[in-house]
């Protein structure tokens, strides 16, 4: 039996962190994994730009509200999982995915979880596991599932390397560069075909 792993951000929707950054005009925070292969070293950025800025949680989320899921998005996704296995493993937070997952209508979702102070401003972040995309897909495989992956960004490698087959979806020049024996999709209907095994 096959699994479908999905990022989230960049794959079913918009950047969020980018989204945040047009609205506040804080151009800095528009750094995302595309950028910054380190994970830890991006978000303890993005922390360090929301405290200069005295950001609250609750400005965050209106944005995040406000976005819709990518054209398309929900369609392949109702399709994907009316004949697969699907988990979103995202490296966003459950505080910022809610709206969103409402929108693609509640896929199971394995993210993180913000720590926030009185001030409703984000303190902390509290990752879920560290490594968790690849760990997961390992589990996922002591389960005897195939793990199909897709992914956009430097933190999904983890994920992409460890699945049984992999594709990357609409990334950045940089990383097909690096990584030119990765499938690459610009759209769904390729990543559709691509997971259906109707070609490599």
């Amino acid at each position: 039996m096959q699994i479908v792993c999905l990022d989230l951000e960049g794959v079913l929707v918009p950047e969020i962190w980018i989204a945040f950054a047009e609205k506040t005009g804080v151009e800095e925070l528009k750094r995302t994994t595309r950028d910054e292969p380190n994970y830890n070293v991006l978000m303890n950025y993005r922390l360090d730009i929301l405290r200069k800025n005295q950001f609250a949680l609750s400005q965050i989320q209106e944005v995040i509200a406000s976005l819709e899921p990518l054209p398309g998005a929900c369609d392949f996704l109702s399709s994907l999982r009316s004949q697969n296995e699907v988990i979103l493993l995202s490296d966003t937070f459950r505080e910022f995915a809610m709206p969103l997952m409402r929108k693609l209508d509640f896929p199971t979702l394995f993210c993180h979880e913000l720590e926030i102070n009185s001030d409703n401003q984000i303190e902390a972040v509290r990752f879920r596991l560290d490594d968790h995309k690849r760990k997961t897909v390992q589990y996922l495989q002591k389960l005897n599932f195939e793990v199909i992956a897709s992914g956009d960004s430097y933190n999904d490698l983890g994920m992409l390397k460890t699945a049984d087959r992999c594709i990357l979806f609409d990334p950045p020049a940089a990383l097909v560069a690096e990584y030119p024996d990765m499938a690459v999709a610009r759209d769904y209907s390729r990543l559709r075909s691509f997971i259906d095994n109707e070609e490599s």
